[in-house]
């Protein structure tokens, strides 16, 4: 029986048009309420959709049938990947499908604001001619601050660079070598809001990115500085923002992004020199019409062979391979994840080794799975078949060995990080089914992942363990699990924990300050 397909959001026909070619039943129903789509999502395989539907866990509870939910675009908000996950969905996304677009956009914002385009626009046709009143800036020999230097960035800064304007760009994953190919200078973050006439946010809504532009570093920017956002709301502290604005700290600001959306009200609105759009990054034909044949052409081929493709919550592994490499999956995944949450610097590249049994198995999803954990902490949407794309356009080189024999383990697997700092190396393995930390810094240990940990590397001197015990009792952080591991007596050591609730900063910080501690990090599994 042919599989079917719900499109609940408005596609472009191309993908009704995919899906009959490649056999695949598909309803277009559009506008469904909660209850209507709970009421039928149970008869389809697959449910195609924008941002307006939300695949909520109560929808997901009723999809029995439902094998892969995909989105027509990058954000997957409005999809609970986790109750998806759970019951065996594949969620899929289009994270290459409207670059073009919103860098246009983008683009588009920064001439609008140069030249206070909307407001003069509203004047003239009031039969005003204010000419005097509107005098914009050139964009000419200024300097553009990119924050966030990927695909969408990489294609603002060609745009830039056309235009004669002098482009720097934050971004800790991009390599001096990737810079320069993509004609930028890469700066840090206070250098860039010291020197930028115009700052453009290109990076995901990330811990570490949410309010990059806070009220503190919008005080160091440039005075009359321009903002762009087009992409996505939380970036810049809006509050703050409008206090800028009207102290003229800020020149003027373009945002097509907001926190809350959809904006039926904002601080921003009736600010000086603002500009507002509707989330319209994306909104053009020819980029609805990539992502609607992208997301059906890759959800044709789920259910009708079996291949994955830019999964956020699954491997791109074949069945017959599936049994065989899951357990490895899970491993370079959060071996990945642990090695990238100790990345502080620019990273250069990622070496993966293969060791033992593991080395004669199909490895790509294993090295795509290890590059995703590592570069997700600063691209929450970074998914394992995008993750090798995203690190080969931002210069970060990905090399990978095989050892068929391993001294110790069946099967062992190695990250190592090569960043501005010099070189970690993370090693694990999968005993009975479940992945485990064997090696970090060069010193054995065996520890399983918990969902939150503590890692400590400290100098080998007794009394550190009780006084790390009892600042953690001190505080009320219970200890699941606690192992060790060291060079030589005296000399350096780490302590990985498991604990009940997850540490923050200012725990983390007591720990730093605990005698003999040369480093401590509050991870996330």
């Amino acid at each position: 029986m042919a599989p079917r397909v719900l499109i609940a959001d408005s596609l472009s026909p191309a993908a009704l048009a995919i899906f009959r070619h490649r056999g695949v039943n598909a309803d277009v129903k559009v506008g469904l309420s909660k209850d209507e789509l709970i009421a039928i999502i149970g008869a389809y395989d697959g449910l195609a959709v924008r941002s307006a539907t939300k695949a909520t866990k109560e929808v997901i509870a009723s999809a029995k049938n439902l094998k892969v939910i995909g989105r027509a675009g990058i954000g997957v908000d409005n999809v609970d990947i986790p109750a998806a996950t759970a019951a065996g969905i594949v969620v899929m996304n289009t994270p290459f499908g409207n670059s073009i677009t919103t860098a246009e956009h983008a683009i588009a914002m920064m001439f609008a604001l140069a030249r206070q385009l909307p407001a003069a626009d509203v004047s003239t046709q009031a039969g005003k001619w204010e000419k005097n009143r509107f005098m914009g800036v050139e964009l000419y020999a200024k300097t553009l601050g990119l924050i966030g230097a990927g695909n969408i960035g990489s294609i603002v800064a060609d745009r830039a660079n056309g235009l004669k304007m002098k482009v720097i760009a934050y971004d800790p994953f991009l390599s001096p070598d990737r810079a320069v190919e993509i004609g930028v200078e890469k700066v840090e973050l206070e250098d860039l809001l010291a020197r930028a006439d115009i700052i453009t946010l290109h990076t995901p809504l990330t811990d570490k990115t949410r309010n990059i532009l806070s009220a503190e570093a919008l005080a160091k920017t440039k005075k009359g500085v321009l903002i762009i956002n087009c992409a996505r709301g939380g970036l810049v502290d809006e509050t703050a923002l409008r206090a800028a604005l009207e102290s003229g700290q800020v020149g003027g600001a373009a945002f097509d992004v907001f926190v809350e959306e959809p904006a039926k009200a904002n601080v921003l609105f009736g600010a000086p020199n603002f500009i507002a759009t509707p989330h319209l990054g994306a909104s053009t034909g020819e980029a609805q019409e990539n992502v609607a044949l992208q997301v059906a052409e890759q959800m044709s081929d789920y259910l009708l062979t079996g291949a994955v493709a830019n999964a956020l919550n699954s491997p791109s592994i074949t069945a017959d391979e599936a049994p065989k490499l899951r357990p490895f999956v899970a491993l370079a995944e959060k071996l990945g994840a642990f090695a990238g949450q100790m990345v502080d610097a620019g990273l250069k590249g990622v070496d993966i080794a293969y060791e033992g049994h593991l080395a004669n198995l199909n490895v790509k999803p294993l090295t795509a799975a290890a590059l995703a954990g590592v570069l997700r902490p600063m691209l929450a949407e970074i998914n394992m078949v995008s993750a090798p794309a995203v690190a080969k356009e931002r210069g970060i080189t990905v090399s990978e060995s095989r050892q068929e024999m391993s001294p110790v383990y069946d099967s062992l697997m190695r990250i190592t990080v090569l960043t501005d700092m010099g070189r970690r190396a993370f090693a694990g393995t999968v005993i009975a089914g479940a992945p485990r930390i064997v090696e970090v810094k060069g010193m054995e240990l065996d520890a399983a992942f918990a969902p939150a940990m503590l890692y400590v590397n400290n100098l080998d001197k007794p009394g550190f363990i009780g006084a790390l015990g009892a600042l953690l009792a001190e505080t009320g952080t219970n200890i699941a699990t606690f192992n060790l591991g060291r060079v030589a007596a005296g000399d350096d050591a780490i302590a990985l924990v498991g604990v009940d609730q997850a540490p923050d900063d200012k725990l983390v910080a007591r720990i730093r300050a605990l005698p003999h501690v040369k480093e401590a990090r509050a991870l996330d599994f």
